[in-house]
């Protein structure tokens, strides 16, 4: 089974809280690119024409469109939130199944720090990129995109000012994506090496004082904990570009837009109202920019900790149970090992091998032998 068949299978239950939410959203969204239209024939024909009831008019529907947009919104969100956490809870629950059936060799190579990460901060991590991906992951470019269209019914040479400044935003976002998810790999590789020095040390504490090893283990400690902090301080460092380059970006683009515009309203090309809409328009889409950023960050993170889980996922079962129907027999051993032989994984040779006995019911069996024959094993 391919990876994206198993990432995909846990959202088809919820197939229509995964279309309802984005569809909401859009609506929202139209709700919000419509509002500088408005603003624009307020200055326009209410202000300028000094008409008082039909700044009053446009003022009532400038609140119905901020109700329909927060009904929108309550109901986006209220089917975001259902399918990112039923997806998640069956993610995790099909994980915990799986490790169920893992082998000793197999939790060996995986590693039981590992697994727990992957079970809690990788599968919430999941569930968060999922929510904001279904509210915000169309309707943020469906704006940025409907702003300029918007801005073309207005005047086509000024829009053209969007037309420019919008594809080297994106140029700027995806490059800092496609920079961060290795990184966030990193992180919670190093996240797993953390809590699994962090596990030993909690399991071993006895051991460690035992053999007075307590500064080696603070070092190792020390040095799991700076590695961590430094791929956090590269992604954060990376991530942390993405707000002051489009604000720049934006920032030029309004200039431009106020002088543009300013020429043209002298020429009596456009109203001074049509260049407030414009500005409008450019402050929505620095607004969806932010969180466009911040989604995108967030889903750099999912992506790396989906791919983590994955991972554990697509380890093939090499334990069968077979379902078999057994009458009890009070009188049988309750243990028989007949010429058992077991090996660590990679090693060398048998850690114990031909090992028979039988333990009866109420029996206590006693192992004994020298250092370093098998006793634990």
């Amino acid at each position: 089974m391919k990876k994206q068949k198993i990432s995909l299978k846990f959202l088809k239950k919820y197939q229509k809280e995964s279309i309802l939410a984005p569809l909401f959203k859009l609506l929202e969204a139209l709700m919000d690119l419509t509002v500088p239209l408005v603003v624009a024939q307020i200055i326009k024909n209410g202000i300028g024409q000094n008409d008082m009831s039909y700044v009053l008019k446009m003022f009532g529907l400038l609140l119905l469109l901020a109700v329909l947009g927060m009904v929108f919104s309550f109901t986006a969100q209220w089917f975001a939130a259902k399918a990112s956490t039923g997806y998640a809870t069956d993610l995790r629950q099909e994980l915990f199944d799986n490790i169920q059936d893992l082998t000793y060799a197999e939790l060996d190579q995986l590693g039981t720090d590992t697994l727990i990460t992957r079970m809690t901060s990788d599968v919430l991590q999941v569930q968060t990129g999922l929510n904001l991906a279904l509210r915000l992951l169309l309707r943020s470019p469906f704006i940025v995109f409907g702003a300029m269209v918007v801005a073309f019914t207005i005047d086509v040479k000024t829009a053209l000012i969007f037309v420019v400044t919008i594809p080297v935003l994106a140029v700027v976002v995806f490059t800092i994506m496609w920079l961060s998810i290795p990184l966030y790999k990193k992180v919670q590789s190093a996240l797993d090496k953390l809590l699994g020095t962090l596990r030993e040390n909690l399991l071993g504490v006895r051991v460690i004082r035992a053999f007075r090893k307590e500064d080696a283990e603070v070092q190792q400690f020390n040095q799991e904990n700076d590695t961590l902090t430094k791929y956090n301080e590269h992604v954060g460092r990376l991530s942390a570009l993405m707000n002051p380059l489009t604000y720049i970006l934006i920032n030029v683009a309004i200039i431009t837009l106020i002088y543009v515009g300013a020429i043209r309203v002298d020429g009596g090309i456009i109203a001074q109202a049509d260049i407030v809409a414009l500005y409008n328009l450019m402050a929505l889409i620095i607004v969806e920019l932010i969180k466009l950023s911040s989604l995108i960050i967030t889903i750099n993170k999912s992506l790396a900790c989906l791919e983590r889980i994955e991972a554990v996922l697509v380890v093939k079962r090499q334990m069968v149970y077979k379902m078999e129907h057994v009458k009890e027999d009070k009188s049988a051993p309750a243990v028989v090992f007949d010429q058992v032989s077991f090996s660590y994984p990679q090693a060398g040779a048998d850690a114990i091998s031909n090992i028979s006995f039988v333990a009866n019911r109420g029996e206590t069996i006693g192992i004994i032998g020298g250092t370093g024959c098998g006793k634990s094993t």
